[in-house]
């Protein structure tokens, strides 16, 4: 059985200016949510349940979703006030029963990834956390992760130059991952958390290199108008 929390609560302030009154993840692809199809490659992945991270404008989220999509169970989230990533992951760990891993996605982002495989690979290294790192041709945009051993060692800041692998956001953690650490409520899962403590975690590499978008800018939101289409069926 795999899990996955997605996290839904960002303000999406840099698509205001084509995407008013809508939480990001909410967007409409070909008259569907972007999070619809999300949701579509999740379940037919062999994922049963979800939970929603949410705070802003998640009443529109949970008034179209309800507590079942399909197959898989919704539970929700809600954060009363902004947590940031990482207190958002940790406000929803509270939510699980079991001590197995769980998946970390966000809901603006489509990744087109074998989750089965990256969970039996987490499970062979039994590391606390594990990352989907996606290849791309040019890194500047997003920043550049290296490896070596199959273990993450360092993180570039945006602007480097070339080719190389990107944290695709798709995280498969243990649900005690922070217990170790003295964490605020709120804080960031990457800058507060993960790149000050990249020795001590030493994450495992999960590379990819399928369909990749992240509808964060008006110019992939359009691009996602037409590519997700293909993605109907799976």
């Amino acid at each position: 059985m795999m899990r996955a929390i997605i996290l839904l609560g960002g303000f999406g302030t840099r698509l205001q200016s084509v995407l008013t009154d809508l939480p990001k993840p909410m967007a409409p692809i070909q008259g569907k949510p972007f999070l619809s199809y999300l949701l579509d490659y999740l379940q037919a992945q062999g994922f049963d349940s979800v939970i929603f991270s949410v705070h802003h404008l998640y009443e529109k989220i949970q008034s179209y979703f309800g507590n079942q999509y399909q197959r898989m169970h919704i539970e929700y989230a809600i954060e009363e006030k902004p947590l940031g990533t990482g207190g958002a992951i940790a406000h929803s760990l509270r939510f699980l029963s079991t001590e197995e891993p769980v998946f970390v996605l966000n809901g603006d982002t489509f990744l087109r990834l074998d989750y089965q495989k990256m969970y039996e690979q987490h499970l062979k290294y039994m590391p606390s956390l594990s990352m989907a790192l996606r290849a791309v041709d040019v890194v500047s945009r997003y920043g550049k992760v290296l490896v070596e051993n199959h273990r993450v060692t360092a993180f570039k800041e945006k602007g480097e130059t070339g080719s190389g692998f990107i944290n695709a956001g798709v995280y498969l953690l243990q649900p005690n991952l922070f217990s170790s650490f003295d964490l605020p409520d709120q804080f960031s899962f990457e800058t507060d958390f993960l790149f000050p403590h990249l020795k001590t975690l030493t994450p495992v590499a999960f590379p990819c290199h399928d369909y990749f978008i992240d509808i964060g800018i008006p110019e992939d939101l359009a691009r996602a108008q037409i590519e997700l289409s293909a993605f109907r069926t799976f």
